[in-house]
């Protein structure tokens, strides 16, 4: 029997399992007044395409979830079939009809309870999948960093009228993504104490929705929040707390992330023999990593391009420009070109690793290429620091060299446009 294509696809964009699928249409029949029965089993039986057309009640359910109808859904009413049973009298339906509505209208009419289920956390959810394909192509901003604050404040606003504890767990959850979302955008945007407020209130409400890939992306954030403040201890420290989170140890993907933040951290130290130890490790977990995972919007821009990019980072930082060098190229070759902001990023380091090798005609233009990515946008306040460092790198390195100041001269202004 053929599986349910659609309902599959529909439960992946939404980042759906079976059983949160059974608990968002059981959230909607129990608000109608109406018991919540779907089970695991009952999904999979949608899925596997077992049942074809669920029972009315639940295809109104499933429709309020997804936003769309069940004929969209994948699900196909049967075949209607002749009937030789007598018609019954129109008076005696009309009585019985009248009747049954009469009882059936009360839960639906008067008892509904204003509560909030899956389908609510679903719709805020995709407002975080929004502001991360614009922080992707621009960077973070001040008015992504608003509208993060503006869905935070709208899933706390829900906790009192969650259906369960379940619901209120994952409103706190989707609250500390939008902090985290908004802190990176501070990150992002070099505005260090507004980023530190909110890491620190999203740690605490990652806590309250007991969520590990939140506190995780907490901690990944405070290591880059700590060498931003040049306080590189720290750095290493959250790169630690990073790989002691329970989605860490538990999937490998992520606990590739954490040892790779760790490496640049430890590279940022000196710590010859630590960076490569914890570049080892990140590569090797994500080699062990599977694509079948449905994970969140924020941590799409890790993979393998991205562990690439960062090792370029790390070894141009223990003095291995010519292999920094080479990882930057090959990063570029596979960071996707949506991922404007990072491409612009793993281009600026690589002007740095070729101007750390003195050649400075090739890092000038490499560094040129950044304002050409960023066309049309602000440079990010982290960005405009970076190319900071390569002039500055530039100029000592080679202070009576023409090209340098014609760099300088021909770029400070796009250089510092905000």
């Amino acid at each position: 029997m053929e599986g349910n294509a659609s309902l599959i696809s529909a439960m992946g964009e939404s980042a759906l399992k079976q059983a949160e699928l059974a608990e968002a249409v059981n959230d909607f029949l129990r608000a109608s007044g109406v018991e919540g029965t779907v089970s695991d089993r009952t999904v999979r039986n949608w899925l596997t395409g077992k049942t074809r057309w669920p029972h009315p009640r639940q295809r109104e359910a499933l429709e309020a979830v997804f936003g769309c109808t069940a004929e969209e859904l994948g699900f196909s009413p049967p075949t209607a079939r002749p009937t030789t049973t007598e018609p019954e009298s129109s008076v005696r339906r009309r009585n019985f009809l009248t009747g049954t509505a009469v009882v059936a209208a009360a839960p639906i009419l008067d008892l509904r309870p204003t509560s909030v289920g899956t389908s609510d956390v679903i719709r805020l959810r995709s407002g975080l999948d929004a502001l991360m394909a614009l922080d992707a192509s621009r960077g973070g901003h001040e008015d992504l960093e608003r509208s993060a604050l503006a869905g935070a404040d709208e899933a706390l606003g829900k906790v009192a009228q969650a259906a369960s504890q379940r619901i209120r767990q994952r409103l706190y959850s989707v609250a500390a993504n939008y902090l985290s979302t908004a802190a990176w955008a501070a990150i992002d945007g070099r505005q260090l104490d507004r980023a530190q407020a909110r890491l620190d209130r999203a740690l605490y409400l990652a806590g309250m929705a007991k969520d590990p890939v939140v506190e995780l992306r907490v901690w990944n954030s405070y290591a880059m929040l700590a060498h931003q403040r040049d306080t590189f201890t720290d750095a290493v420290d959250a790169g630690y707390a990073a790989q002691a989170t329970t989605i860490a140890r538990r999937d490998p993907f992520y606990g590739s992330l954490a040892h790779a933040r760790t490496a640049v951290a430890h590279a940022t130290l000196g710590d010859r023999q630590a960076t490569i130890r914890s570049l080892g490790y990140a590569e090797e977990a994500l080699g062990k990593a599977t694509d079948d995972e449905t994970r969140p919007s924020w941590v799409g821009f890790y993979g393998v391009a991205e562990l690439t990019a960062m090792t370029a980072i790390a070894r141009d930082r223990i003095g291995d420009s010519a292999e920094a060098e080479a990882a930057s190229h090959k990063a570029l070759s596979g960071i996707p070109v949506h991922f404007k902001r990072n491409r612009a990023l793993a281009t600026a380091r690589l002007a740095l690793t070729q101007v750390h090798q003195r050649d400075l005609d090739l890092a000038c233009t490499s560094a040129s290429e950044v304002f050409k990515l960023m066309s049309g946008n602000p440079i990010p306040g982290r960005m405009r620091s970076l190319l900071g460092d390569f002039y500055r790198d530039l100029i000592t390195l080679a202070p009576d060299a023409s090209i340098a100041r014609e760099w300088g001269d021909r770029y400070r202004s796009e250089w510092s446009r905000a």
